[in-house]
């Protein structure tokens, strides 16, 4: 990405085109919607996390982000498939695509029923217009729009999925260092914050290592507390979560808010979130996620989400580009 071979400058046209992003919980969908990209974070296993530095194995993937539905739906032709490095992956074998521009359909909505979340709009009366519109659209394409999907954002399990990351991100994150060169220093998470406080005038200017602390104090993922937690992860987001939601109104896809507008950070007052997320139900299911541009607000894009059960990339890169091409938003 940034790179350009043969002769001649590099044009703004041939610079970053496609790029791959990496997701636990938002870190696909979220910088795709502020920066008006596509952005399809994949079932977990569809896509090998070997080499990627880890977070958490319960949720962690690499996935797309691009300028169009077509170009993520390339690109993810060239990213899935079983890797032995990443046991996750033998869950995908023969359930991913050879080639998903083949669900590539301007008239891929017709018929679909998309289900509206509407427990992830409210916070942000401008984002919810865009929704509204988008809603519209969508129908306007053929869609089946079933309006008051009871999908929940998740804060009942908001609590449970930190202290799950904070087992797996010291377990991973451990198991990843252990593979690099001894030379380095950096053998385990102890290293780092040792690393950290020795140079906190150049490590950490603005920020501590607040979640480094609290993960170096977890034990293994034996524990109970561990276990539990994640078995309650699961089940509310998957069985209780969009499994249900789907089941229940026979939905093809969900579609909610992917966020608000793209939002500052300063030294002093940190982040300016608006609230406005849909990305912890699939992340914390492992599920497959789309965003889409679908509007403006003061010049900052904000994107749609559509989001589907286990393995339904592509359905949803069907929905999407259908969405797309009815529209044209994207600038």
């Amino acid at each position: 990405c940034g790179s350009s071979s043969g002769s001649g400058a590099a044009t703004s046209a041939n610079l970053c085109a496609v790029s791959v992003g990496t997701e636990t919980d938002g870190s696909i969908v979220c910088p795709s919607s502020a920066n008006g990209l596509v952005g399809l974070k994949p079932t977990l296993g569809l896509v090998s996390r070997s080499g990627i530095i880890p977070i958490a194995h319960s949720q962690d993937t690499a996935g797309p982000m691009t300028r169009t539905v077509a170009d993520a739906a390339a690109l993810l032709s060239a990213l899935t498939g079983v890797d032995p490095r990443d046991s996750a992956t033998v869950g995908s074998s023969g359930r991913g695509a050879a080639d998903y521009t083949s669900f590539l359909d301007p008239a891929g909505l017709k018929g679909a029923r998309i289900g509206v979340a509407r427990r992830f709009f409210g916070k942000d009366a401008r984002v919810d217009a865009i929704m509204e519109e988008a809603i519209r659209a969508m129908k306007g394409a053929g869609a089946v729009i079933v309006d008051g999907c009871e999908l929940s954002p998740g804060q009942e399990y908001g609590d449970s999925e930190y202290e799950v990351l904070l087992y797996e991100f010291k377990a991973d994150l451990n198991a990843f260092l252990s593979t690099l060169d001894p030379a380095l220093g950096m053998k385990t998470l102890d290293d780092l914050i040792r690393f950290n406080d020795e140079n906190k005038a150049t490590a950490m200017p603005f920020f501590g290592q607040e979640i480094f602390l609290q993960a170096a104090k977890k034990g293994g993922l034996d524990a109970k507390e561990y276990r539990d937690a994640l078995a309650k992860n699961l089940k509310a987001s998957r069985e209780d979560g969009i499994d249900q939601a789907l089941t229940k109104d026979r939905l093809d896809a969900i579609v909610a808010p992917t966020g608000g507008p793209a939002w500052l950070t300063d030294h002093v007052n940190g982040d300016s979130f608006t609230g406005v997320s849909s990305s912890q139900p699939p992340a914390v299911a492992g599920y497959p996620a789309i965003t889409v541009p679908a509007g403006f607000i003061s010049g900052l894009p904000v994107g749609l989400t559509l989001m589907g059960p286990a393995w339904s990339e592509g359905a949803l890169l069907r929905y999407a580009f259908a969405y797309e091409q009815a529209t044209r938003v994207r600038k």
